[in-house]
């Protein structure tokens, strides 16, 4: 029965819907209470796995950050909301998907309000003739902008694609998929988003990786390529050198000079993004250890700023963040919070790979489930290259799903193997 309020929020939250759906997580957090309490919760393998450990560990600097927080009361909000998602989209997502079939069932609940969203963006858009110019106007009203519409759908594409593997070919849930698929890459184009289409790039990339037990080599040369990027920038302040020009540095309506711009430096969105990463910058040295705290980037981050990097956007009337989740958890959480969540991060990928090759190779189910699970997490990565979407009920919520269908599908194969050990006695 829990699975049909769990199903409405995650419904709404795929949508992208604005609709305030705390109250909702916050009541399924408190029944998911009352059932450990009650001790109808017997998933104690759950709790005792690796990634759950790192999780654990993930949550509580962060508490340790609120404590230490330059705003106490926004990182205390921000905590609270940390605790609910994690409470009803890690816990209660890894009892009710328990099974292949529960999996299942949960791919179709998400993919049909997403099926929704599409047609609804694609019908309003043709209003304005898929014209860039007019890209968040069709969004209207289900999803924030573009940005948001892209991250949903390009993070959950890797589902639909090897969901087609799990039904017999040519059947009508396997053409549904594959016309579903094939609308998916057409609305995630027709999104404009930058992010989306690298982010599809790397994903595609990172399934050979995992296929070919790289990804220990792929994750320790994105590091290295990332520090030594940072030590460039930074040295003897090289970073000026990237100062915008004021009256270049503008929005454009067309996505062929949108492209063009980002490439000299004359996009707005992009250049106002520089703009914050300095102010970050400038405000690690205040606080190193213990940061900001959780959620404070927004209320501080202007007597930090550069005013030779500043845009005509500057202003930051959206109250948005530093778009970038690796640089904000170290401006909000210090240098342990970015190292913890990057152990989380990285760690997750490693041990995901480690559980594909796990997996009997006969059941192709669940390593494309398991497959689909790394993928989209790898396409969440990517996004948080320049979004803070992590702490968006839209993407978060999708990051701690696959958190917990991954232990899970890690559980079935321990099951399984110890059902084969004892069938062998």
């Amino acid at each position: 029965m829990l699975f049909v309020p769990l199903s409405i929020e995650v419904q709404l939250g795929s949508l992208g819907t604005d609709l305030p759906t705390e109250p909702l997580v916050v009541g399924l957090m408190l029944v998911f209470i009352i059932q450990v309490i009650a001790k109808k919760n017997d998933n104690f393998e759950f709790y005792r796995h690796p990634i759950i450990w790192l999780l654990a560990l993930y949550y509580f600097w962060m508490l340790f950050s609120t404590a230490f927080s330059a705003n106490f009361m926004v990182s205390f909000k921000q905590f609270l909301a940390k605790t609910w998602f994690i409470t009803v989209f890690v816990f209660m997502t890894g009892q009710l998907n328990r099974t292949e079939k529960q999996v299942k069932t949960l791919f179709w609940v998400i993919l049909m309000p997403n099926l929704f969203g599409i047609a609804w963006v694609l019908y309003h858009f043709k209003a304005y003739f898929f014209s860039f110019e007019y890209v968040n106007e069709a969004m209207t009203p289900f999803y924030r902008n573009h940005v948001n519409y892209a991250a949903i759908l390009t993070l959950f594409f890797p589902f639909v694609f090897f969901a087609i593997s799990w039904y017999k070919r040519f059947s009508l849930k396997w053409l549904i998929l594959l016309g579903t698929a094939v609308l998916f890459l057409v609305a995630i184009q027709l999104t404009y988003t930058r992010a989306a289409y690298a982010a599809l790039g790397i994903a595609f990339g990172a399934y050979f990786i995992i296929r070919l037990k790289l990804t220990k080599y792929a994750i320790g040369s994105a590091l290295i390529v990332a520090v030594l990027g940072v030590l460039y920038v930074t040295n003897n302040n090289k970073y000026i050198d990237y100062a915008p020009d004021y009256h270049k540095a503008i929005s454009h309506y067309e996505f062929d000079d949108l492209m063009s711009a980002t490439t000299k430096f004359e996009d707005v969105s992009t250049m106002e993004r520089v703009y914050r990463w300095v102010a970050g910058y400038q405000m690690i040295d205040k606080r190193p250890i213990t940061g900001f705290g959780p959620g404070n980037f927004y209320n501080f981050y202007k007597g930090y700023s550069v005013g030779m990097f500043r845009t005509y956007v500057s202003n930051n009337i959206d109250k948005s963040g530093v778009h970038n989740y690796y640089l904000m958890t170290l401006i909000e959480q210090g240098f342990p919070g970015l190292l913890i969540f990057l152990l989380l991060a990285f760690g997750v990928l490693i041990k995901g790979e480690q559980i594909y090759h796990e997996t009997d190779i006969n059941n192709t189910t669940r390593r494309n489930m398991i497959m689909a699970i790394m993928l989209s997490l790898i396409i969440i990565y990517a996004f948080l290259l320049i979004n803070d979407l992590l702490e968006a009920a839209k993407v978060g919520s999708f990051f701690f799903i696959n958190l917990a269908l991954l232990v899970n599908l890690d559980l079935m194969n321990k099951k399984d193997k110890k059902a084969l050990d004892i069938g062998k006695e």
